[in-house]
C-alpha cells in the first residue's frame, strides 16, 4: 500500500484512541465529527460502530454491543480487505469473534439464568500503511489530555 495518502488528523486520532488508549467513547466523539463532515461516509460509520460496540461490551451493555457490532459488520462487509491504511479483513474477523459468543449468550437467555457473559477482550485496528503507522506513533507520544483537549 502506498504512503501518499493524506490522512485526516481526526482519523489518525481515532486510530490512536482505539489502539493505544482503548477509549472507545472518545473514538466515537472524534469519528462522529469526521463522519458528519464527510457526508456520512459508511466506512467511517462502520469504524465508529466497531468502537461503540467495544464501549458497550466493556460496560456490560451486551445488547448494545451485539447491536453495534452487527451494524459494523453490515457496513464493513462492502469494503475491500485493505482500505484507508487499515486491515479491514482482520477488523471484520475481530468483530465476528467478539460478536459470536455475545450473540450466543444472549440467544440462550443466559443472563436470566445467571450465566456469566463472555469476557470483554479488546481488539486493535491493524495498521498496514507505513505513513499511518508513523502518524499514529507520533500522535500517541503526546499525552492523552493534551491530545484530547489541547494545551491550556
Amino acid at each position: 500500500m502506498g504512503t501518499d495518502h493524506a490522512y485526516d488528523e481526526r482519523f489518525v486520532h481515532f486510530v490512536v484512541l482505539f489502539n493505544v488508549d482503548e477509549d472507545y467513547f472518545e473514538c466515537h466523539e472524534v469519528m462522529e465529527e469526521l463522519w458528519l463532515e464527510e457526508g456520512r461516509n459508511v466506512l467511517y460509520q462502520g469504524l465508529l460502530q466497531a468502537a461503540v460496540g467495544l464501549h458497550h461490551f466493556r460496560n456490560d451493555n451486551f445488547s448494545g454491543a451485539v447491536k453495534l457490532f452487527t451494524q459494523a459488520e453490515n457496513k464493513l462487509v462492502h469494503y475491500p480487505d485493505e482500505l484507508m491504511g487499515l486491515d479491514l479483513k482482520q477488523l471484520r474477523a475481530d468483530i465476528a469473534e467478539s460478536l459470536a459468543p455475545l450473540r450466543a449468550w444472549q440467544e440462550r437467555g443466559a443472563a436470566s439464568s445467571g450465566e456469566a457473559p463472555p469476557a470483554f477482550a479488546p481488539f486493535r485496528l491493524v495498521v498496514l500503511d507505513a505513513q499511518l503507522r508513523e502518524l499514529t506513533k507520533a500522535l500517541a507520544e503526546i499525552p492523552f489530555d493534551i491530545r484530547l483537549h489541547g494545551e491550556d
